[in-house]
């Protein structure tokens, strides 16, 4: 599959305001700060499709984007783990959005779950994994940042973060929006689920 097109369609802030726009789902979940703006960036070929920040926690709805004229949705989720600089009603929203949209979304069809590379997974990354796998909700992981480590090094990592999570090493993908790196493997991942 080639991403040809994507353009930013709406935000949605509560569970009842969840989207169905008739096309497959691909959610992009992670821990604050893991990259998940410049990975959809990188994955679309659109620089500032997904703003940025230097500031975690920046995402606090789910940010629809229709990709390839309505062949799938990209729905970018909040990111978890900088949740504890809110207030306990924010928090609560917050994860009644996550909680509500991964569970009873129709159009789901894989959540791309984003850990950066150079670190062993968190509490908060072995929970979403464990919630996905419970509610048994396709997912794959993916590491960012791989330019930050040499091929050899990635390849330790990548076989060190498996075995922690208690996955095959074929279910995680080693990506770098910098070095242009794990594109085609996500691309691959994405067409297959939305085959299902």
């Amino acid at each position: 599959m080639e991403i040809k097109t994507a353009k930013f369609i709406t935000s949605v802030a509560t569970p009842d305001n969840i989207k169905d726009f008739g096309a497959g789902e691909i959610a992009v979940a992670g821990r604050s700060n893991v990259g998940k703006s410049s990975f959809i960036n990188y994955l679309t070929g659109r620089k500032g499709l997904a703003k940025t920040s230097s500031t975690p926690g920046k995402t606090r709805l789910l940010n629809y984007f229709a990709v390839n004229d309505g062949q799938f949705m990209l729905v970018d989720l909040p990111g978890y783990g900088f949740a504890v600089k809110l207030s306990d009603d924010e928090r609560r929203r917050w994860d009644a959005l996550m909680g509500t949209y991964l569970t009873s979304s129709p159009r789901l069809k894989l959540v791309l779950v984003l850990m950066d590379i150079r670190r062993e997974p968190s509490e908060l990354d072995k929970q979403m994994v464990s919630f996905l796998a419970a509610h048994i909700v396709p997912f794959a992981v993916v590491l960012t940042k791989a330019d930050k480590l040499s091929r050899a090094a990635a390849g330790r990592q990548k076989s060190a973060i498996a075995s922690v999570l208690k996955l095959g090493v074929d279910n995680i993908i080693i990506t770098s929006s910098l070095n242009k790196q794990g594109k085609e493997d996500v691309c691959a991942v994405i067409e297959k689920y939305l085959a299902e």
